[in-house]
């Protein structure tokens, strides 16, 4: 189970950028939440120059803000040549200033020259020395996470044993370097924990460490860390063993890559299976190939004459009662069907023409359901609408209306039906009646679309609803009542200012289930302002791309023709939502309702 080391962690979360460079580690408690370590910091965040070399570290706390450390910076800036070496690190204080650390110094420089890089240790002072090994430390560590990661390895770490205990191991697995204090108070880096491991489990990880050469095998263990193959290898230097570089693998990754290889294989012999099956069919069918000349030479005939009398012939020289018998008995009953078909085409071609004039009827009723004469109040100054609706077939299920509730209470509705066609058109017809009805008895929008609702749900076994968008206002202040039932948002512009969807919550779809309550929401209008209210055949029309028109690209489009009235504004954003369809498909009706509120003249 993970538990907190001496370090202060439990454990390292490594995040890789697109370049697949680590940009941020974030060192974790037992349940995977930033924790501040014994460093005085929880999380490192790198950045880098083009050639992906790390040119900056920002130390950050529990909640990834920039903090001091213990050695009194927050972030340590870096120049580096061309090869990546470092040539100087700046210390930082939080408003990225230079600062001193706790060593005395805010600016460290190194000379990368040929001499420089071969420099012993034992020539550098203790600070050298211990910059020397931790950038050893992290480079080979670095190393060893890029390994991990383009191998698609488990784990790849160093360990070497303890001296003087035996069957001891101490595992250097992460490129954080801990400390401890010495007896004389002296800084002493530790490289690793140490763990007892026994040699009956790792029987090839001491075989390499004993021998110095590479083990006969790799051992299998099953552990808190998961199931994983270990394969070892010793490092040697100059005669010396210095230690056993490791790498695990995850057994359900050999697993799958072994599944891989045997699907593969067997793709490829069932191939092979196949195209020796055609080449052999090929190879013992050719000796009956004058028999399908022949049938195709008759084929061929009919399709230029559409003699029905070609089918006896066929049936005349089909010959063996084998495949090509059959095939030829099969052309000839398909030309017999096929004059059949003919015949019924011209009977069922009469009878579209005659379903095409009635629909033509059809979609010339349901337009007139809807008010088409504009201005539609000539009577009144306090407001101008425009209204339209194109549907994607002859008739379709999307409607609007709008009508005076009383001599100062304007009422504005649309809607769109699930569905297209003649099923949609008639649920239009049966929800718009309804509607306009419970609003022209003075029922408040919720009130009256709760009361279409019970009455839609009865009968209702198809299953359809419509999504509706209804509101009352007062024509002479510019109070208004809404309800969204389902529908898309409306757009209203503030004089002075622009287009912008108005997100009010939504109740359900109408006639989706009996019972239901919808809620409704009061709004204002000032002078100067307008609403905008259209169906999803707007937000959903699709170019060729498939991609949507989308909410902004409406806004943007109602942005643009800001100067228009509504009688001119509906016909820009259908030139608008035209030219971005361009030659694809309308797929769903399209309505749109524009209302310019005047105010009631002084």
């Amino acid at each position: 189970k993970p538990h907190i080391i001496s370090a202060g962690y439990a454990g390292i979360r490594y995040e890789y950028g697109i370049q697949g460079k680590v940009w941020r580690t974030t060192f974790v408690d037992t349940s995977g939440q930033p924790i501040l370590f014994k460093d005085g910091y929880a999380a490192s965040e790198y950045l880098y120059d083009e050639n992906q070399y790390i040119i900056r570290i920002n130390y950050l706390d529990d909640m990834y803000n920039r903090i001091y450390i213990n050695t009194g910076y927050s972030a340590v800036l870096r120049t580096v040549d061309k090869n990546g070496n470092i040539l100087t690190e700046t210390y930082l204080d939080l408003k990225d200033s230079p600062v001193k650390c706790n060593s005395g110094y805010a600016t460290q420089r190194n000379t990368w020259d040929a001499l420089g890089r071969n420099v012993k240790q034992e020539y550098l002072d203790e600070e050298g020395q211990r910059l020397c090994t931790v950038y050893r430390f992290e480079h080979w560590f670095s190393t060893f996470f890029d390994a991990t990661k383009s191998f698609n390895l488990s784990y790849v770490y160093f360990i070497y044993p303890e001296e003087g205990k035996d069957h001891i191991m101490n595992y250097m697995y992460d490129a954080t370097l801990e400390t401890t204090t010495g007896k004389d108070g002296s800084e002493i880096l530790k490289l690793g924990d140490q763990i007892y491991e026994d040699p009956n489990d790792y029987k090839y990880m001491w075989q390499a460490w004993e021998t110095g050469k590479a083990p006969s095998g790799f051992d299998s263990t099953n552990n808190q860390f998961g199931y994983v193959y270990t394969y070892t290898y010793p490092i040697v230097i100059d005669g010396n063993k210095v230690g056993v570089l490791c790498a695990d693998i995850s057994v359900d990754a050999v697993k799958l890559t072994i599944l891989s290889n045997v699907a593969s294989q067997t793709l490829v012999s069932m191939l092979v299976v196949v195209i020796g099956t055609i080449i052999l069919f090929y190879f013992l069918r050719s000796r009956i190939l004058k028999r399908i000349f022949k049938l195709e030479e008759e084929i061929v005939k009919y399709t230029g004459t559409k003699d029905p009398t070609i089918a006896k012939e066929i049936l005349a020289n089909k010959g063996w009662n084998d495949e090509i018998g059959s095939l030829s008995e099969g052309s000839a009953g398909m030309i017999t069907e096929l004059e059949e078909h003919m015949r019924n085409l011209q009977k069922i071609t009469a009878e579209r023409e005659r379903i095409s004039a009635e629909l033509g009827v059809a979609t010339q009723i349901q337009a007139d359901m809807l008010p088409r004469i504009f201005p539609a109040f000539p009577q009144f100054d306090e407001f101008e609408l425009y209204a339209s609706m194109d549907p994607a077939k002859e008739v379709g299920g999307d409607f609007y209306d709008f009508f005076m509730v009383d001599d100062r209470h304007l009422a504005l509705v649309i809607a769109d039906v699930s569905g297209k066609g003649v099923p949609a058109a008639l649920f239009m017809v049966i929800a718009k009646t309804l509607i306009k009805n419970r609003l022209q008895m003075g029922e408040e929008p919720a009130v009256a679309i709760g009361n279409v609702n019970e009455q839609l749900c009865e009968g209702n076994d198809a299953g359809m609803f419509v999504t509706v968008w209804a509101a009352v206002i007062d024509i002479v202040t510019g109070d208004g009542v809404e309800v969204n039932a389902g529908h898309e948002y409306p757009a209203v512009y503030r004089k002075g200012g622009k287009f912008e969807l108005i997100k009010t919550k939504h109740s359900p779809a109408v006639a989706v289930m009996e019972g239901m309550r919808f809620k409704q929401s009061e709004f204002h209008l000032d002078p100067g302002d307008m609403v905008f209210m259209y169906t999803d055949g707007a937000t959903e029309a699709t170019n060729a791309e498939n991609q949507l028109f989308g909410e902004q690209r409406l806004t943007d489009a109602l942005n643009r023709h800001l100067d228009l009235e509504p009688k001119d504004l509906l016909p820009a954003m259908r030139k608008e939502i035209d030219a971005f369809v361009a030659d694809a498909p309308q797929f769903d009706d399209l309505t749109m309702l524009c209302m310019t509120f005047r105010g009631k003249k002084q």
